[in-house]
């Protein structure tokens, strides 16, 4: 059986443990995200995003990882501000995890368990290989910025690609669509 997303322990990027328990009732947008990628400026989308549609119930919440080509180097800390400072970024972000790989995090494990496959694979996974890199197959993640939407029962509900964007009409669409729930 899947373990609840609820129930899973994280880290705030402030350090202290937690849950998403806080959260149930509530529709979430999970991403792994990252300061040193070419999908960085995905931020500023997310951002929005939680900006307008936090009063109705979504969240975000961004998961520092550093599984891809060591784009998420830095400290919690420097993560922070470096979100705070070129993104304006005040969705809820957490200590940085693996998603990826033997040492994932149970939150990821769960997550991928849950939608093993990802809508909007397009020519950005080519991309990856015309640089020399070997994706992650599904159920992996398979970069930054792949995003999971949660609707309020905690129920993982749809995936995203790393190259759809919080504006994309199907993310929008999908967030909506749990809101209305």
């Amino acid at each position: 059986m899947t373990r609840s997303v609820y129930d899973i322990p994280v880290k705030t990027i402030q350090g202290p443990e937690t849950t998403l328990n806080q959260y149930q009732g509530k529709v979430l947008l999970v991403v792994n995200v990252a300061s040193k990628c070419g999908l960085t400026p995905q931020y500023e989308g997310l951002q929005k995003l939680y900006k307008d549609k936090k009063m109705q119930g979504l969240e975000i919440l961004g998961f520092p990882a550093n599984n891809f080509l060591e784009q998420e180097p830095g400290s919690e800390a420097e993560i922070q501000e470096f979100c705070s400072v070129n993104y304006q970024v005040d969705f809820p972000l957490f200590a940085k995890i693996s998603v990826a790989g033997e040492d994932k995090h149970p939150l990821y494990t769960t997550l991928t368990q849950a939608v093993p496959e990802r809508i909007g694979e397009g020519p950005w996974w080519k991309d990856l290989v015309d640089y020399g890199l070997t994706p992650n197959q599904p159920p992996e993640v398979l970069w930054n910025f792949e995003k999971f939407l949660i609707n309020k029962n905690g129920e993982v509900v749809a995936r995203f690609a790393p190259d759809i964007t919080a504006d994309d009409p199907r993310i929008v669409d999908a967030v909506n669509a749990e809101l209305a729930k």
